[in-house]
């Protein structure tokens, strides 16, 4: 497996980003996230933009991108991970890719109660310092 910025917004790139948008939607302030993230933009502009500007790193199986990590003006926005490849590193060795290629401060959102994803951040010594309360 490999790590490299994505070049193109390519068909299985397109639908790994649409199964981390849907597993985002049904998780608690995914909803919230998505919107931060789109910004009002459709999630396909999203990622040309991303591309253009060398934000998207991407894990690659063979011929299949698994994996993805999204960095915008110094937040790691998203990682995300095709289940059956989980448990692998692909999610420490992406954000290692992100780390290294960035010379900024960087800050990373994760998801009330995403354990795994807060782990993967703690194991590089990140630490929570913000957190969004919301009433509804």
């Amino acid at each position: 497996m490999s790590i490299r910025v994505a070049s193109a917004a390519t068909p299985d790139i397109v639908e790994l980003l649409e199964s981390a948008t849907r597993a985002a939607s049904t998780h608690r302030g995914g909803e919230q996230l998505l919107a931060a993230i789109y910004a009002g933009s459709e999630p396909n502009s999203v990622l040309a933009d991303a591309v253009a500007h060398g934000s998207l790193w991407i894990a690659i199986d063979g011929d299949n991108t698994v994996g993805f990590a999204l960095r915008r003006n110094g937040v790691l926005e998203a990682v995300y991970v095709k289940k059956r490849h989980r448990r692998q590193g692909l999610g420490r060795k992406l954000v290692h890719a992100v780390v290294d290629a960035s010379d900024d401060i960087l800050d990373a959102y994760a998801l009330p109660g995403d354990r795994a994803t807060k782990s993967l951040y703690e194991s590089f010594g990140w630490k929570a310092r913000l957190l969004t309360m919301r009433g509804e």
